[in-house]
């Protein structure tokens, strides 16, 4: 898993309240186990016409999204069923973090699991976060992860939460299979140890 320390980046803006995962990643592309590709078709139905043509008023397909790895989307993004492939279309486009004021808990969880971020910050700081990209839309923003804090365009800084746990694992760069092979040489020196004491 890609380590995330801190992220400063323009911002694509998605202000559509409770985004689902088949909106994120329509169902017909879940035949897949390889995250390979995936990028290219999140949220298809919205940013491609029913010939496979991009929509050029969809935000993706805009020239400001390129390259831009943070989302500022709407309230409750990722409701719906539960898929993997919703976090791996994210990142496979480039996104490292998604800002909104909630997540669906499911989402939230195979997010932090794939190496994306999700910030969820309160209503005013949403709301001065989206007027002040509608103003400036090249405007960055910078996450602090060890910090636990989102800095806006103006200086000020939103803290955001999230578990002790997923927050080791993202700063490491490992997902918990990684974490649990960190404990490896311990496991070892143990069973030498107890194998010496009870033979």
């Amino acid at each position: 898993m890609a380590q995330f320390t801190t992220l400063t980046s323009r911002v694509v803006v998605l202000p559509v309240n409770d985004v689902d995962t088949d909106q994120i990643i329509p169902a017909r592309f879940l035949k897949v186990t390889d995250k390979a590709g995936l990028g290219a078709s999140l949220f298809a139905d919205w940013r491609y016409a029913a010939d496979g043509t991009p929509r050029p008023d969809f935000v993706l397909n805009q020239p400001s999204a390129r390259g831009a790895a943070v989302l500022l989307a709407g309230d409750n993004f990722g409701c719906g069923s539960s898929r993997e492939h919703a976090p791996w279309a994210l990142t496979g486009f480039g996104f490292r973090a998604v800002i909104s004021t909630s997540f669906a808990d499911i989402f939230r969880n195979n997010a932090l699991k794939n190496g994306l971020l999700p910030v969820a910050v309160d209503a005013a700081t949403h709301a001065a976060l989206r007027a002040r990209l509608e103003r400036e839309p090249s405007a960055e923003v910078r996450v602090d992860l060890a910090a636990q804090t989102l800095t806006l365009p103006d200086g000020v800084a939103a803290s955001f939460p999230i578990d002790a746990f997923s927050r080791n694992c993202l700063l490491n760069g490992v997902d918990e299979l990684g974490y649990l092979q960190g404990f490896a040489a311990k496991v070892e020196a143990w069973e030498r140890a107890h194998g010496l004491a009870r033979p």
